[in-house]
């Protein structure tokens, strides 16, 4: 069984593609700190995926935001949680760019999106 077909039958929730923005804090592979600003490629309530131009590593540990608008039906602005780096594909869309796959593993995401591809 492929790599990729594994990661995709360990996934306990189906992911929604859709682009939010979203801040990641960490520090790559040479050991330097970043904060980046970049959106999701998808994202379920145990994690998300999106665009990196750091290099990172798999099992590295970062934090990240999502600043949610608010709606009459919530309150909620902002989440924020820990995630752990479970996938790096290289070839994103710009040069030294990486689709970067996390599992939260602090608060998970309670807010639901329709998928951009509907």
């Amino acid at each position: 069984m492929s790599t990729a077909r594994a990661a995709l039958e360990r996934r306990r929730e189906r992911r929604v593609p859709v682009h939010l923005p979203i801040v990641v804090r960490g520090t790559d592979r040479t050991g330097m700190p970043f904060e980046e600003r970049t959106s999701s490629e998808n994202l379920c309530r145990g994690g998300a995926a999106f665009a990196s131009r750091h290099p990172l590593d798999l099992g590295s540990h970062l934090e990240i935001h999502i600043p949610v608008l608010p709606t009459s039906a919530s309150e909620d602005t902002d989440f924020s949680t820990q995630g752990r780096i479970v996938h790096v594909m290289h070839g994103g869309g710009a040069e030294n760019e990486s689709i970067v796959g996390v599992e939260f593993t602090g608060p998970r995401f309670h807010r639901m999106y329709v998928s951009e591809t509907t």
